[in-house]
């Protein structure tokens, strides 16, 4: 029986860069978590009967709403669920099994790297039948239903499904299946990467690692793969096991978070590599022994050796970086004659040039990094292309990025965020900075010289669509480079992001300290911004 429950609109469920994401609280507020997933349902482009898709990370709350999107799915015609074993299924995982199964799309249950548990956050993400987020027409599309929508429905009775069982049960007309959360994933890694090359590696001990899957999504995924079909010994894969708190950490692949990964990787007993996933399984952390590589650099150096791997052994259609990553890959693009494309942050920005076939791999400064595999960002995919690399190459990490830097040049390059601001004062300062943008060409703030300033905007070459007010670019006269821009990641105020670059040429310095690098950006983005006044912040809340 189908039950219709009068709501009336939330306010403030507009989808992000990556969904609608808020605390738990909220999300647990009566027909909140309904009324945004009806929205979804009664703008979705689906056929009758149709495939949805349904997991999330294992955070807090993830079970609840699993359940009720599950008879929803029933009461709104989808003829079936398919649903990660546990509820769990990583972002990429879920994207590949959309794909797989010709499914209409999928909601992903993640708050992605920020922190779980009952006073922390909770997400939920459409993405569509190609297995990408859902473009901005949709999530646009979803928002002004959620401004109107005045009823949601559930199917009663029915099978009780039993999450942890892989099965089939029935609720009303609908099929749900409960799957396998892994095996098709990691079916995929060995269809693209050189398995026998990297067991060899590791049988030998030539190829040692660490890998801290942060108590979140990635956990069962890593054993199965690394110390299941390429046998790593038992314990590489640390913190595996999935919490609904992620262990009370923040389940953020960054050197901050990841603490104890990286004062390993810096001493002495440090293994070759040492590699880190997020709560949602779609960012890598890479750390070589002894260095660490930015993701904008891991984004390069996976693109110029990626023919390594069997998957891309006949070349790359094209490299795609948001507009904040460094430009370190627009050179590899260069060398290899194929394009380079510059888009807006948010991977659904990437989805119509790998569609189209004019990309193969893809990145973001903020340790996302994937390929035309699926249609999401890939944590664990980045990381075993990186042991594909060192498999076949037999050289360390450190080598690897030194012989890429004196082929290519380096790109000095760190994020500065400044977490939580209130959002008043946060829009306060990108206002004032976009009217400042028309009088900085030609001023000099200590050596640099500003050569160009503007606000980002984006022009789909596949589809035309237009993205506006996607960052402010500062561009001086050296090469350098800072960008602003607000996050649509959080869940609380706004993060503001500043990002510094510094380019240097292949017979430039190539091995000194980045903070030292870049000590002149940092002066003149806080000149340029006037970051302090703003926010009252004299330091930024995290460094990468």
């Amino acid at each position: 029986m189908i039950t219709t429950v009068a709501t009336t609109p939330f306010d403030g469920q507009k989808p992000g860069t990556s969904g609608l994401r808020k605390k738990v609280r909220v999300f647990q507020q009566p027909g909140y978590a309904e009324s945004f997933i009806q929205s979804v349902f009664d703008v979705a482009e689906r056929p009758p009967a149709s495939t949805l898709v349904i997991g999330g990370d294992g955070r807090f709350h993830n079970r609840t709403v699993i359940r009720k999107a599950i008879r929803m799915a029933a009461a709104n015609g989808y003829g079936r669920v398919l649903v990660g074993q546990g509820g769990i299924l990583s972002t990429p995982a879920a994207s590949h099994v959309i794909r797989k199964y010709g499914a209409s799309g999928g909601l992903i249950l993640s708050a992605s790297h920020n922190p779980g548990g009952p006073d922390e956050d909770f997400g939920i993400k459409y993405n569509i039948a190609n297995g990408g987020p859902a473009p901005e027409s949709v999530t646009e599309a979803i928002y002004a239903r959620t401004c109107t929508i005045d009823r949601w429905m559930m199917v009663e009775g029915g099978d009780e499904v039993d999450l942890d069982r892989i099965g089939t049960a029935q609720v009303g007309d609908m099929v749900v299946e409960v799957i396998d959360a892994v095996a098709d994933y990691a079916e995929l890694m060995e269809e693209l990467f050189d398995f026998p090359a990297i067991r060899a590696a590791v049988a030998s001990r030539a190829l040692t690692m660490a890998f801290d899957a942060m108590h979140a999504v990635t956990g069962p995924y890593a054993r199965d793969i690394l110390e299941g079909r390429l046998g790593f010994p038992a314990g590489t894969v640390r913190n595996g096991m999935p919490l609904e708190d992620f262990g009370g950490h923040h389940p953020d692949p960054n050197l901050v978070h990841a603490k104890e990964l990286y004062d390993l990787m810096m001493s002495a007993d440090a293994p070759t590599i040492g590699a880190a996933s997020d709560g949602d399984g779609d960012r890598n952390l890479i750390i070589g022994k002894g260095v660490f590589i930015t993701p904008s650099d891991s984004l390069a150096m996976l693109a110029a050796n990626a023919h390594l791997a069997p998957a891309y052994a006949g070349g790359l259609k094209g490299i795609a970086r948001s507009m904040p990553t460094s430009a370190a890959a627009d050179r590899v693009a260069q060398a290899l004659g194929i394009p380079a494309w510059e888009t807006p942050t948010g991977w659904k920005f990437f989805g119509t040039l790998l569609d189209a076939g004019k990309a193969t791999i893809c990145g973001e400064e903020s340790a996302g990094t994937g390929s035309d595999h699926v249609r999401e960002k890939d944590g664990l995919w980045a990381v075993l292309l990186w042991l594909n690399i060192l498999a076949v190459t037999r050289k360390p990490v450190l080598q690897i990025a030194t012989e890429h830097w004196a082929r290519f040049g380096r790109n000095y390059y760190a994020r500065h965020d400044y977490e939580a601001i209130e959002t008043a004062r946060a829009n306060a300062l990108m206002t004032a900075l976009e009217a400042s943008l028309a009088g900085l060409p030609g001023q000099s703030f200590g050596t640099l010289v500003v050569s160009a300033a503007d606000q980002f905007a984006y022009i789909d070459p596949v589809d035309g669509s237009e993205s506006r007010n996607q960052g402010v670019r500062v561009m001086f006269a050296c090469g350098s480079r800072i960008v602003f821009r607000l996050s649509g990641t959080g869940t609380e105020g706004a993060t503001l992001r500043v990002y510094l670059e510094r380019y240097e040429a292949a017979d430039g310095v190539l091995d000194a300290e980045t903070p030292a690098m870049l000590a002149d950006l940092v002066a003149a983005a806080e000149a340029i911004a006037g970051i302090a006044a703003h926010t009252g912040r004299t330091a930024p809340d995290v460094v990468t």
